[in-house]
């Protein structure tokens, strides 16, 4: 499969689309793949690159949502499970089953003695709902199993758990498998293709953009296009509709990467925020051979955001949140100084007429057509991504005056053909997990040059030839692109991935070109980030 961005470009000039998708988050490139396998002639475009926005800074989880059910969303419970379940078939690789312990304290838990017998009818629900599906269903625990699970909680304090089944996945490379899909079956997908305008007809219909591609502007042309830029899609509204006002509410969502042995959960852990009513995440992170994990993150936080919508930083407010929930929690004291790693990402939450917490506001998404055509979809959460794009290109197919069926349901992404499970003590294991079945080209490169064996960053899992496989093949052209999204190191150790970069920076260079000043540009550009997310961390304002 060819993915080459320079290929792509050349397409995206010369031909006409029946649809144009503007945004290359999970949700856009889930409507690229639906369209195309409709057999719609297909572009898409993301201005920066793909995941680069909230789809790259999630939770990391593909699930139901047990406070849904709670909050009384029944609907949206079951067509999340329905999902996850379709994404643990069609993504094997990418998405795996990942236990939850909810531990039941005798006080200052997320589940007191109490409660917790409403909760077990809460987790039956959640079960019957399509949690079963999972083909597990929930079980009590008692306190020695639940210590075990997680030796760091309070033993005096500790009565019980329950543990449920979600999964988890890597959302940047599951929505980068999307793009990647989509491509497979004939989409024209770039990224680095910022919209600077939306180009109408004699009748005032949307019938393209105007997009700058980096070195120069290409006009393309399509019958309809769609908008599915997440925070950003008043702004694109804005380009068909200059009166177009705010529709959207943006939460930002904050998590924090420690190292996995001060808090030693084998599974995922649910804790407690103190006096709020919110719990947390606790997610074991980079599982090793050993059957330990290199680092575990914490999140998320559900609060309103009215700052810039680009890059959004997590600030010192945020970690003393995330830590005095850890600290209360763990028998463990877990300071700033052993934090490794912060991000921040903002949710595209559809604006209600009521007030109220962000965190109360429904997940569901919304489809728009405005009177240019312009179609819009805007909210959900990453596991429904399918459900949103199949309702927008069904939305697109009645603006073109067409019908097809959708295909995207049992349809298997990149890498999933051929993948076998594989145990994390096998050595195989990390590639497997992150490539499926194309892990054997990652091999391969390695096969050729030992060297891309050794670690990209030292201490961490992630191979040299993972970089050179994501320029050759993953359309990366940034230094970033490879330490935050392509890999995560940037998200699993900050410090470790600064110091490496110089030399990440010369290991792309022989691929991609780059001559001497590039290379410190690059290096630049990547220390910027690492600096300004420090200065929000710390409080500074420059």
């Amino acid at each position: 499969m060819r993915f080459d961005r320079s290929e792509m470009v050349e397409q995206l000039a010369s031909e006409q689309f029946d649809v144009l998708v503007i945004g290359g988050g999970i949700t856009g490139c889930g409507v690229a793949l639906d369209a195309a396998t409709r057999g719609l002639r297909t572009a898409l475009v993301e201005r920066d690159d793909f995941a680069s926005g909230t789809s790259s800074k999630s939770s990391k989880l593909v699930h139901g949502g047990l406070r849904y059910l709670q909050q009384g969303d029944v609907r949206l419970v079951y067509e999340a499970l329905r999902e996850r379940q379709r994404l643990l078939r069609n993504a094997p690789h990418l998405v795996e089953v990942l236990p939850f312990l909810i531990p039941v304290l005798t006080k200052d838990g997320p589940v007191s003695k109490k409660i917790a017998k409403a909760l077990r009818s809460a987790l039956w629900m959640y079960d019957v709902t399509g949690g079963i599906r999972i083909g597990k269903r929930h079980r009590r625990l008692d306190a020695d199993a639940a210590h075990a699970a997680c030796p760091t909680l309070p033993a005096d304090r500790l009565s019980a758990g329950f543990v449920y089944y979600d999964a988890g996945a890597d959302d940047a490379r599951l929505t980068l498998a999307i793009a990647r899909t989509a491509a497979l079956h004939g989409a024209v997908v770039a990224n680095r293709c910022r919209v600077v305008e939306l180009t109408r007809d004699a009748s005032g219909a949307v019938v393209g953009a105007v997009v700058d591609t980096g070195d120069r502007r290409v006009d393309v042309r399509a019958r309809v296009v769609v908008s599915a830029t997440g925070v950003w899609a008043d702004d694109v509204h804005r380009l068909a509709d200059a009166e177009h006002t705010t529709t959207l509410r943006p939460a930002k969502g904050v998590h924090v990467t420690v190292p996995w042995r001060l808090v030693q959960n084998r599974i995922a852990v649910i804790i407690s925020v103190p006096n709020d009513k919110r719990s947390l995440f606790l997610v074991p992170w980079g599982a090793k051979p050993d059957g330990t994990f290199e680092h575990c993150y914490v999140g998320t936080t559900d609060t309103d955001h009215d700052g810039p919508l680009d890059d959004p930083h997590t600030d010192d407010a945020d970690i003393d949140y995330v830590l005095r929930a850890l600290n209360r929690s763990l028998t463990s004291t877990i300071t700033r100084d052993d934090v490794t790693a912060v991000w921040a990402g903002l949710r595209p939450l559809v604006r209600a007429a009521e007030s109220g917490r962000t965190a109360d506001l429904s997940r569901r998404h919304r489809i728009d057509t405005d009177a240019s055509g312009l179609i819009t979809v805007t909210g959900g959460k990453l596991t429904t991504y399918r459900e949103m794009a199949e309702d927008t290109v069904d939305a697109a197919l009645r603006r073109l005056g067409r019908s097809a069926r959708c295909r995207t349901r049992r349809l298997r992404l990149v890498g999933a053909d051929g993948h076998a499970r594989t145990d994390p003590a096998d050595s195989a294991h990390h590639l497997a997990h992150r490539y499926g079945s194309e892990a054997a080209e990652v091999r391969a490169l390695i096969a050729i040059d030992s060297a891309l064996g050794e670690p990209l960053v030292p201490g961490l899992a992630y191979l040299r030839a993972e970089a050179v496989f994501a320029v050759r093949h993953e359309m990366a052209t940034t230094l970033v692109d490879v330490l935050t999204r392509r890999t995560r190191a940037h998200l699993r150790d900050r410090a470790a991935t600064l110091a490496a970069a110089d030399e990440v920076a010369r290991l792309l260079a022989r691929e991609l070109g780059w001559d001497n000043a590039q290379i410190d540009e690059q290096g630049a550009a990547y220390r910027s980030l690492c600096e300004s997310e420090e200065r929000a961390a710390s409080g500074a304002t420059a």
